[in-house]
């Protein structure tokens, strides 16, 4: 993760921490589908606000927000159908599921019914995490216990295309990992049409395709690099140690203060224990789905928006090394990953678009 990033992701947090000017909440039951106004990123919400997406679809602010995406921000964000009220109303058919209890512990397979009513299972020991934030610990789970609401399960990538894509793979990385991150970015691969979301899906790869030498590399291989990644200028310091926070996972994730922020996203504290993203297979590829979904790096947008707003892979490269890469700086270092881009789009069965190049 290049130095450009660090100062992307510091401003994404001094925007987010900003008192938002929040908007009147919108009177749902008095508006059709077409009178919602459209979602627009960066523009603060407050809780009841209603928006129509951008593909078409509406949500409901559960929590004041300053612009957050309703299919990435989901503790934010619920769906909202338009003439009945919210998607997953509060009280549900589950009554027979005991409350969850902030602080109480809780073991795998543990079912609950969480304050809005709807159910959760246990997919890891923990401590009373909240199941709508610590999305490595919880799943949704469906009240007639038919298992986990995982959209994992329709991932537009197969298990055979997968091993076509990393035929010299590191064992670190599994499949069954990789659709075990997905619960916690439900719009990734799964937003717009069939072509879009398997489009995404190969530019994702693509990317971790090149930052791991086709996913052999499970960490930075230059360890001289090590003690670079502790900036001491931030209030929690480098509790893991100087040298703890090198380049892990599919996106190789370094220093401390995404290490801080990608483990406050995903109810993880990685922070302290930066080694899950090298020992935990799920824990890594959520580290990179969670830059893929929320950063923008030396970009203007996310990789997920670049691809389901048709940007064009080319803005993907950008997002992600831009500064080292793009407009003329490596154009090898951009072709590879074109060139990866490409041939798993041609796995997939789909066009690659265009714009394929920064």
């Amino acid at each position: 993760m290049s130095q450009r990033r660090m100062s992307s992701v510091l401003a994404a947090l001094l925007i987010a921490s900003a008192a938002p000017v929040l908007l009147p909440a919108t009177d749902a039951s008095a508006a059709s589908c077409a009178s919602y106004p459209d979602w627009v990123a960066g523009r603060s919400y407050a809780t009841g606000n209603v928006v129509r997406y951008t593909d078409g679809k509406t949500y409901i602010a559960e929590h004041d927000n300053p612009g957050y995406d309703p299919t990435i921000s989901t503790w934010y964000w619920d769906p909202y159908s338009c003439d009945s009220g919210p998607v997953n109303p509060p009280g549900g058919s589950c009554p027979t599921y005991p409350d969850w209890v902030a602080g109480r512990s809780y073991v795998t397979g543990n079912v609950v019914r969480y304050t809005d009513g709807k159910t959760y299972i246990a997919e890891h020991d923990n401590p009373g995490y909240d199941p709508t934030i610590s999305t490595w610990f919880w799943d949704p789970y469906t009240c007639d216990g038919g298992g986990s609401t995982n959209p994992s399960d329709g991932f537009v990538v197969s298990e055979a295309q997968f091993n076509q894509m990393f035929p010299n793979r590191n064992s670190f990385y599994t499949y069954n990992g990789l659709k075990a991150a997905l619960s916690s970015f439900p719009g990734f691969a799964n937003t717009g049409s069939d072509t879009v979301k398997k489009q995404e899906a190969a530019a994702f790869l693509a990317n971790v395709n090149h930052e791991t030498g086709g996913l052999v590399y499970v960490v930075e291989q230059n360890t001289a690099n090590y003690s670079h990644y502790c900036d001491w200028s931030q209030p929690y310091g480098c509790p893991a140690g100087q040298s703890a926070y090198y380049g892990r996972g599919p996106i190789q994730l370094s220093w401390n203060f995404n290490y801080k922020a990608a483990g406050d996203a995903l109810g993880i504290d990685l922070l302290g224990n930066p080694n899950l993203v090298q020992t935990d297979a799920a824990v890594a590829w959520k580290t990179g789905l969670w830059y893929w979904n929320t950063q923008s790096g030396p970009g203007t947008m996310t990789p997920h928006n670049a691809m389901v707003n048709s940007a064009g892979f080319g803005q993907t490269i950008r997002s992600i090394n831009g500064s080292l890469e793009c407009d003329g700086r490596n154009p090898a270092q951009v072709q590879s990953r074109v060139d990866a881009y490409q041939r798993f789009t041609s796995i997939l069965g789909v066009t690659p678009g265009a714009n394929l190049s920064c």
